[in-house]
């Protein structure tokens, strides 16, 4: 019975794991006005990402776009295809990951922000200030 049991547990855990890395934020996803591709990638225990495409990648004069509106004058001339803005995303449950912070180069502010899986090839990407509840939702589609 005991046998039984723990050979139960062990299948049932392993059962999940494969259910949970289904459901991984994990690869490349388009925003919902289709403007960026963002790459979602582990960086140690967490998740990070960063600007792997963009509509319009390079300036009317053929120069790459920039973080023009960083708060930080030294960073305003760096590029924004591969720039990190989404750092420090920690699982917690129900297929949300918490505690992490997004970055928009359109008016060079940081949020606080969660992901949630809502479906394999739909992830919730919510940026607020303060509390979860007062913020933007934004639902993105899996690119790979």
């Amino acid at each position: 019975m005991k046998k039984a049991l723990f050979y139960l547990l062990v299948w049932l855990g392993a059962t999940l794991t494969v259910a949970a890395q289904q459901l991984s934020p994990v690869g490349t996803w388009a925003d919902d006005r289709s403007e960026t591709h963002v790459e979602l990638y582990r960086c140690g225990a967490e998740l990070c990402g960063r600007l792997v495409w963009l509509r319009s990648p390079n300036t009317p004069t053929g120069q790459p776009q920039t973080d023009l509106h960083n708060p930080d004058p030294a960073r305003r001339n760096q590029p924004l295809l591969g720039l990190i803005i989404m750092q420090h995303f920690r699982y917690a449950d129900d297929e949300r990951w918490t505690y992490g912070s997004i970055y928009d180069p359109s008016n060079g502010r940081t949020y606080s922000c969660y992901l949630r899986m809502l479906q394999k090839d739909v992830l919730e990407v919510k940026g607020y200030i303060g509390f979860p509840f007062i913020g933007s939702a934004h639902r993105w589609k899996r690119v790979q």
